[in-house]
């Protein structure tokens, strides 16, 4: 299983994806990590994004292929970034999720200001150019606001859907 845990900078991408981790021992595969291991001092290029997101790619890719599941954690601001990754690892609709958080924009602007020892850069200028190109999710997917309820009850309640969802799957 592949889950994409998507959204704009600041709605809560990487708590939502440590605690699914912790609840399933997942393994999270971070842009904002990779991008750090790569780049130290990252322009945010288009460049810097397309290797960012080749490399998660080829990682995901080895640990799907050896039974390994994971979490993604990145923005997938876009409908072809989102299906890249379901077209190179070959993954059924089965084999793949797609959690989208939101939140309202005055609590993504003060989290990112109170950001701290934090992997992401992004600012509020980041932020809001990031959201006038965000690609609206057309495909199956699981939405969670990130306002509303702690990381760890958010995340729990993602599994119990994929839970449902694979009962269902598997009863047809």
């Amino acid at each position: 299983m592949i889950v994409l845990v998507c959204g704009l900078p600041g709605v809560g991408k990487t708590s939502i994806s440590n605690e699914l981790a912790k609840l399933t021992r997942w393994t999270v595969l971070s842009t904002d990590k990779i991008r750090k291991e790569l780049f130290p001092n990252p322009k945010y290029s288009t460049e810097e994004k397309r290797l960012i997101y080749d490399v998660l790619m080829l990682i995901a890719k080895y640990l799907h292929r050896s039974g390994t599941n994971c979490i993604l954690d990145a923005t997938f601001n876009t409908k072809y970034s989102r299906e890249e990754i379901q077209n190179k690892l070959n993954l059924s609709s089965k084999q793949i999720c797609i959690v989208e958080c939101i939140c309202p924009e005055d609590t993504v602007i003060t989290r990112i200001k109170n950001r701290k020892s934090d992997y992401s850069d992004a600012n509020a200028y980041i932020y809001r150019n990031m959201k006038a190109n965000y690609q609206p999710i057309q495909e199956e997917h699981i939405v969670v606001d990130t306002s509303k309820e702690s990381p760890c009850i958010i995340a729990e309640k993602v599994i119990n859907q994929l839970s449902r969802t694979n009962m269902k799957d598997n009863k047809n």
